[in-house]
């Protein structure tokens, strides 16, 4: 019982309630102090150990060491935050401001005296506001879908079109047709392709790199330019979903004054050794539900969409540059050749068939 003067007959009584529900904590990549990003980075990489890519242990460490320092100076300068739920406001107008406030004002004369005039009087400019929401709604609407003008954009109107409130997850089915239940390997093995259970690599004792020829170091550095590095880096959008190793593109692009001279001997090395470090070999697949689907339980449902380093993709781009600006300017693909040509499709007719 409360022991605060309840001006009644009755005490109140107090009910105390412990507890509470943990709110989600996000970052929100856009709202980060990129200033701070910078010198943090800076001092990072200025602190660390000095980094030799003349073997295959020392490109791991080199690779690990940029991807600890990017990821620790956005965490520290990008902190936790509740995430926000809530729906956008609606394009309000001073017509329909003074609307809602007359419906309140309405509704609690309504209240008071309770007269069924008073309460037509209420329905009626209820309806007129309801109409008005309807119209600054649909406005809303018009005006964001006539704003898009680039992919992105249209990306995520297509998803949000796509959204279907029936897609939920329910028991999983195998191929076989038998509920899995929480058994997912089945699943997840037919849409994946077939790997062994114990990476391949585990246990082997590789031999040290073999010294790379001069040849390759020049191929390296003619592909690998501090300019061609810019290109590809800038060539993101910036906040694209990471891999495994949590970098997004923006993380390149604001470090980029700081980064450059790193990631160009890093990917010299690399097209030089032919070595490929371990972190870039991990992919983070996500399964997104195909629209239009009655259920959701069989692997059918979904597509798998991998997502990897941009910073192997980086040097991905910058190969790809090499090849079609000067391999294949110099040599260029057989008419006939459908894959790696713009405007042509390897699904059509192979060149066998078409020269038999």
């Amino acid at each position: 019982m409360s022991q605060e003067p309840s001006l009644s007959d009755h005490r109140h009584i107090l009910f105390t309630l412990r507890g509470s529900v943990p709110a989600l904590l996000i970052r929100n990549p856009r709202s980060t102090n990129w200033g701070s990003f910078r010198e943090s980075l800076r001092d990072k990489l200025e602190r660390g150990p000095e980094l030799s890519m003349e073997d295959e242990a020392g490109l791991g460490l080199a690779v690990h060491w940029i991807q600890q320092a990017l990821i620790t100076a956005y965490e520290d300068n990008c902190p936790l935050r509740p995430a926000k739920n809530g729906r956008k406001s609606l394009k309000w107008t001073s017509e329909s401001e003074s609307l809602r406030r007359e419906v309140r004002r309405l509704f609690n004369r309504c209240r008071a005296d309770n007269k069924s005039s008073s309460w037509e009087v209420y329905r009626g400019t209820q309806r007129k506001y309801r109409k008005e929401v309807r119209k600054a709604s649909n406005e809303t609407w018009r005006t964001f879908c006539s704003s898009i003008n680039d992919l992105p954009r249209s990306a995520r109107l297509h998803r949000a079109l796509s959204r279907d409130p029936k897609t939920k997850l329910g028991f999983l089915v195998a191929p076989t047709g038998e509920h899995t239940q929480s058994e997912v390997k089945p699943w997840i093995s037919s849409l994946l392709p077939t790997s062994p259970t114990q990476p391949l690599w585990k246990g082997v004792q590789y031999p040290p790199l073999p010294a790379a020829p001069h040849v390759d170091w020049r191929v390296a550095a003619r592909i690998i330019t501090y300019s061609r590095v810019d290109w590809a880096i800038d060539s993101f959008a910036p906040y694209e979903s990471p891999g495994m190793d949590r970098i997004f593109p923006a993380l390149l692009q604001e470090g980029w004054g700081i980064l450059i001279s790193y990631l160009v001997r890093i990917f010299r090395a690399c097209l030089a050794t032919g070595y490929v470090p371990a972190l870039w070999h991990q992919v983070k697949v996500v399964f997104i539900p195909k629209p239009g689907r009655s259920s959701y339980c069989g692997p059918r449902d979904f597509r798998p969409i991998s997502l990897t380093s941009f910073v192997l993709k980086t040097m991905e781009r910058l190969v790809d540059r090499f090849l079609r600006d000067e391999i294949l300017a110099l040599q260029p693909l057989h008419p006939n050749q459908h894959a790696y040509q713009a405007g042509k499709s390897g699904n059509g007719p192979s060149s066998a068939h078409i020269m038999g």
